[in-house]
């Protein structure tokens, strides 16, 4: 539970700046994680930016159906505040 997106803020490039249920805000940038079919389009950082939070699974989402684990998020967020 405390992997829940919260709250997701583009930062620049690849990089948004993540808080989670248990009050760890980090940033993570996900340059290096967009492979595979899906991903492709969000290599155009206009598309990369318009990711949103998933209220069922509480992670962050793109309108083509690409999305990430938030256990995944968690992992590599560089923590920039603690709870």
């Amino acid at each position: 539970m405390h992997y829940h997106v919260m709250a997701a803020t583009y930062v620049s490039e690849y990089v948004i700046r993540l808080t989670f249920r248990d009050g760890t805000v980090g940033d993570v940038d996900l340059e290096h994680e967009l492979r595979g079919p899906v991903f492709e389009p969000l290599k155009d950082i206009e598309q990369f930016k318009k990711f949103h939070i998933d209220p069922e699974f509480h992670t962050i989402i793109w309108a083509n159906g690409a999305d990430l684990a938030p256990e995944f998020l968690y992992q590599a967020a560089r923590v920039t505040a603690g709870p």
